[in-house]
């Protein structure tokens, strides 16, 4: 016998044995009481449907959202002086269109993003514009920052969660 004959030959062999390894059962091909998708594997507890469990990323898919909920809402309520035109709560990006502050006399956009559960400063990213994309000065954008922040600890203490 060649030696490519015989590795042809081993290879064969050992696909046809793991081949013969998934088949493990009591030889009946269905369960009992119902079709071969009923079975012990194939229950919703035990079923991957997304891709995320292929990876061993086994998540609850009825976990809330993955934003801090203080943040997020103290977000909507310290802007809502701007019209909301885009929000996604799964991304935790909230986009307004132009508006100017009560008291104010120019006009400014947001770009919000609530990106951790956490309540934590660095959870929160905060883009303010001027009319034609004009830079805001950094002590606005400061000042708005601290005020979303003050009004999700706020929040927070008046539902009793510090």
């Amino acid at each position: 016998m060649t030696y490519a004959r015989a590795a042809r030959l081993m290879i064969a062999t050992t696909l046809c044995a793991g081949l013969a390894a998934c088949g493990g059962g009591s030889g009946n091909s269905q369960p009992a009481g119902g079709t071969m998708f009923d079975g012990p594997d194939m229950a919703p507890a035990n079923r991957g449907t997304r891709i995320q469990d292929l990876f061993g990323r086994a998540e609850n898919p009825n976990r809330a959202v993955g934003v801090n909920k203080y943040l997020w809402n103290a977000s909507l309520e310290v802007l809502d002086f701007l019209p909301v035109q885009t929000i996604d709560p799964f991304t935790g990006v909230i986009q307004t269109g132009y508006g100017t502050p009560p008291g104010g006399g120019r006009s400014y956009r947001a770009t919000i993003q609530v990106s951790d559960p956490a309540l934590d400063a660095r959870s929160l990213r905060l883009s303010l514009q001027g009319p034609g994309g004009a830079a805001v000065e950094p002590g606005t954008a400061r000042a708005v920052e601290d005020a979303i922040l003050t009004r999700a600890r706020q929040l927070r203490i008046r539902d009793g969660r510090l």
